[in-house]
């Protein structure tokens, strides 16, 4: 009897054995990896991070935040989630930011791509359709704000970018931006470093420094209604003011608001040089998306 009861008990533990095996066998993983093959990062400073997202059934899922700039970045995921996801967002996040799934992507979103099967390419179209125009602009030499002060023949030192008239027209064809993003002007001094002409995200009126007391005209009550600068006051350490803005790289950037650095950001749609000759003489500024980052999101 003893020995039927024990090979009976070997015959149930066999079967619970078998069972659970065959259970486990069934069971889906319940992680999976997304893995980011993204070009042409650059670091955002002590102040900011990228931050992933998914988007599922309608919702943000944050996929990890991460600082560094290699192409390739591996993050471990709800493998329900990833699986269900349709889209896939890359924005630009202050540090210190949890990553939880509740939280939501701030307006600095640079980078979108919708999956297809399992993997999504991924573009800057969430900050501005720059495919939907031919993007390009002018730009002339001149110093109106200092023409108040009856000075004249000085007109190498200001930049405006438009056509010269009375009044000066807007002359930049570039697409409205999505909220958490302005263009800025910059004039780069070889060997020194870039000077900003200010922010804006109209071509028809000043910029945000008119009237500033810090701008490098000190106020732009008598410029024209369009983005520009003369740069005569508040010269910064390593420049030399009144500038001579003839023959240097002239640049409008895509700046994320707030702005991670007071340097131009990656995104440089419209680079130009300024020549000799003041206005009315103006200078073409053409469209690079070489600066723009792409990739893939696979999972």
């Amino acid at each position: 009897m003893k020995k039927r009861i024990l090979i009976l008990m070997v015959i149930l533990v066999g079967i619970t054995i078998s069972c659970n095996n065959d259970d486990d066998d069934n069971n889906e993983p319940s992680t999976a990896d997304l893995t980011l093959a993204i070009n042409g990062l650059e670091d955002l400073g002590a102040d900011f991070v990228y931050e992933g997202w998914i988007i599922v059934n309608g919702a943000p899922v944050s996929t990890g935040t991460f600082t560094s700039t290699a192409a390739s970045q591996t993050f471990t995921l709800d493998a329900t989630q990833l699986s269900t996801a349709t889209r896939f967002v890359l924005s630009i996040e202050p540090a210190g930011e949890t990553g939880t799934a509740a939280a939501t992507p701030a307006d600095t979103k640079l980078l979108v791509g919708d999956f297809s099967g399992n993997t999504a390419s991924v573009s800057i179209g969430t900050v501005g359709d720059f495919n939907a125009i031919s993007p390009s602009g002018m730009f002339f030499l001149r110093s109106p704000t200092d023409e108040a002060a009856g000075n004249n023949g000085n007109d190498e030192n200001g930049i405006w970018f438009g056509s010269p008239g009375m009044p000066p027209a807007p002359a930049l064809t570039l697409p409205t931006l999505e909220a958490g993003w302005k263009y800025e002007g910059w004039v780069v001094v070889d060997g020194t470093g870039p000077l900003s002409t200010g922010t804006f995200t109209a071509f028809d009126v000043a910029d945000e420094n008119a009237g500033d007391a810090t701008s490098f005209s000190g106020t732009e009550n008598n410029g024209p209604p369009i983005p520009g600068e003369d740069f005569f006051n508040n010269t910064p350490a390593g420049f030399t003011f009144p500038l001579d803005i003839r023959d240097r790289t002239v640049v409008i950037s895509v700046e994320p608001f707030p702005d991670n650095s007071p340097d131009p950001f990656l995104l440089k749609p419209l680079v130009g040089t300024a020549g000799q000759d003041t206005a009315p003489t103006t200078y073409d500024l053409t469209f690079s998306n070489t600066s723009f980052p792409s990739g893939t999101v696979s999972r």
